[in-house]
């Protein structure tokens, strides 16, 4: 049987990382700033969208995910540990 969640339940291996690196940004940058830099980025995500990544709620494209990590300004592996 196919699992698509992680064993503490999250649907995404990424979100923890994204909350983490986001608020390590200096000055701090909310979740709508976050969005709103990833729409200029070429990626449609709503505040939404991060909170539910960030908390694990949602999935994320690997195209989503070379985004966020070009944002935030680290590799994708970064992203993932």
């Amino acid at each position: 049987m196919f699992k698509n969640k992680n064993a503490d339940g999250t649907l995404n291996l990424c979100g923890k990382n994204v909350a983490h690196l986001r608020l390590a940004l200096a000055p701090k940058v909310s979740q709508k700033d976050l969005a709103d830099r990833l729409q200029i980025a070429g990626l449609d995500l709503d505040k939404n969208a991060v909170q539910r990544i960030e908390s694990g709620q949602r999935f994320v494209t690997d195209i989503e995910l070379r985004t966020l990590a070009e944002v935030l300004g680290v590799s994708v592996d970064e992203l993932l540990k």
